[in-house]
């Protein structure tokens, strides 16, 4: 398994503190770096020297949300190629029809039980340890 250069793009700071656990559960060797809203995530990227290897995505953020993110993200050709999945509270179809069409990889429902969260977020960071896009 590679180790993965992750940017949680995430505004509540409980939902980065359950990453981080999980994370940790995972692998001692996968690097997590967090912004809370899109418009820091993009001045990161465009900054950042370790370019992440997947993003994690919340929809739901102030100043900029996920979809306007998103859509900054994959029109950019020096980005548009990093996985991107979705974690979300909203159950609306339509934001994830636009997401999916936007270009993301997948997305999480939250909140779940904790056990089906933690056991989502792993299947998903192993995914992309075994399959990082060169």
């Amino acid at each position: 398994m590679n180790n993965l250069n992750i940017l949680l793009i995430e505004d509540d700071q409980i939902e980065i503190l359950k990453f981080e656990r999980i994370l940790s559960t995972i692998s001692k060797n996968h690097k997590q770096h967090n912004e809370t809203n899109g418009e820091a995530a993009l001045q990161y990227l465009k900054t950042t020297k370790n370019f992440p290897d997947l993003i994690l995505l919340d929809l739901n953020m102030p100043k900029m949300n996920g979809l306007e993110f998103l859509k900054i993200l994959k029109s950019d050709d020096g980005f548009h190629h990093i996985p991107v999945v979705v974690l979300t509270t909203s159950n609306n179809k339509e934001d994830i029809k636009e997401a999916y069409r936007i270009g993301i990889a997948g997305y999480v429902m939250k909140p779940l039980k904790y056990e089906a969260y933690t056991s989502q977020l792993k299947t998903i960071i192993e995914y992309w340890s075994i399959n990082q896009l060169v």
